[in-house]
């Protein structure tokens, strides 16, 4: 099956929207049952036989490795415990907690099947971004709660979420921007620059990344419209006409050296020092157009994924790329964590993937973990 750009294929499979529009809010989940694991309920363990019947269903396109443990992998995130959570496209999230793998889906209590974005707290608690709300994890008794419109969040379908020095988790959605301060949700409105003929894919509302930086801005990605910082008085825009390599923004980091790393949807990446942009696919030090999961690894370089090339690694000289030659089964990684166990993760089209000693191996559900 030959695979189409990732971002695009998700529009197709989602209602689009654009700025004439809005989807309609999805009713609350709050009086959903929730749902209490146990060590029954895991669905594979490493010491067994890999079988298809372990994934939920294989409805939606076919497995590219026997034991895949998802057609996507879309965040990766570690718990307090050391436990790894694999949010998914289709399965809700999957638990590694060194035994085996739980999956979360819908019937067993989980909000949605896709999952966008995470924020883990200290005390084990983590609010999954979905399509359809928030799905809370409470560690105490293994069970979810949820969170929707019918709480005061903007809207339904969460892109993204992160949490700033002060507590607060902001939430990027499909129209707009969410403030949760643990108990309540308020609306922050974010004007739009004057951009000609603006190109939304989804929703001209849409928020696609936040960031905070060292200084305490917020900067937040936008669906055709650029980037916005907020100083915490005004607004700054950001677009194309400013030096921006493209105006659909996938994702925004900020580096140890402080430098602002703007991935985009189709001019590849712009890199702020605060002055001016660096554009590294036009300046040709990188290939692509599609940029996807910015991390700055231990020894403080810079890897990122491009759609369609692989991922790149940027040492603070060289921009080294890796793909199939390196044993990377997939063109499409949209995450990367290095772990408290100093494994590598890398997650996208394909399922999970672990670079070690300059290579990268296919993690199916009997691993490598180890």
């Amino acid at each position: 099956m030959r695979r189409t750009q990732s971002f695009l294929w998700f529009v197709l499979a989602m209602i689009t929207l654009s700025c004439n529009g809005q989807k309609e809010p999805v009713d609350s989940k709050k009086d959903q049952p929730t749902k209490t694991e146990s060590h029954s309920d895991y669905l594979f363990a490493p010491n067994a036989k890999p079988d298809s019947t372990n994934i939920p269903n294989d409805t939606f396109v076919p497995l590219f490795y026997e034991g895949q443990l998802a057609h996507w992998i879309r965040t990766i995130h570690e718990d307090p415990k050391g436990n790894l959570w694999f949010g998914t496209n289709h399965y809700g999230v999957i638990r590694y907690d060194g035994e085996g793998l739980t999956y979360f889906t819908k019937d067993k209590g989980f909000g949605d099947s896709r999952v966008s974005a995470a924020v883990v707290e200290v005390d084990g608690r983590i609010y999954f971004g979905t399509s359809e709300g928030i799905t809370q994890y409470h560690p105490e008794d293994a069970s979810f709660s949820y969170l929707t419109t019918n709480d005061g969040l903007v809207h339904n379908e969460i892109w993204c979420m992160t949490k700033t020095k002060d507590g607060t988790i902001w939430i990027g959605t499909t129209e707009g921007v969410s403030q949760f301060d643990g108990q309540t949700f308020s609306t922050f409105a974010i004007p739009k620059p004057n951009v000609s003929n603006p190109k939304a894919l989804i929703s001209c509302n849409r928020i696609t990344s936040i960031l905070e930086d060292r200084q305490g801005n917020l900067w937040f990605g936008t669906d055709g419209y650029g980037v916005c910082k907020y100083d915490g008085n005004s607004f700054i825009h950001y677009t194309k006409a400013d030096g921006l390599c493209d105006n659909t923004i996938s994702g925004l980091f900020e580096d140890s050296s402080g430098s602002i790393w703007i991935g985009t949807m189709f001019g590849g990446i712009s890199l702020y020092d605060s002055q001016a942009f660096k554009n590294l696919t036009d300046e040709g030090l990188i290939t692509g157009t599609e940029a996807s999961g910015f991390y700055e690894d231990t020894d403080g370089s810079v890897w990122f994924a491009m759609e369609h090339q692989g991922v790149y690694n940027y040492d603070g000289n060289t921009y080294r790329l890796y793909n199939q030659d390196s044993g990377l089964g997939s063109t499409g990684i949209i995450s990367i964590l290095r772990d408290s166990k100093n494994r590598f993760w890398f997650g996208g089209w394909k399922g999970l993937f672990r670079f070690k000693n300059q290579q990268f191996d296919t993690i199916t559900k009997t691993g490598p973990w180890d």
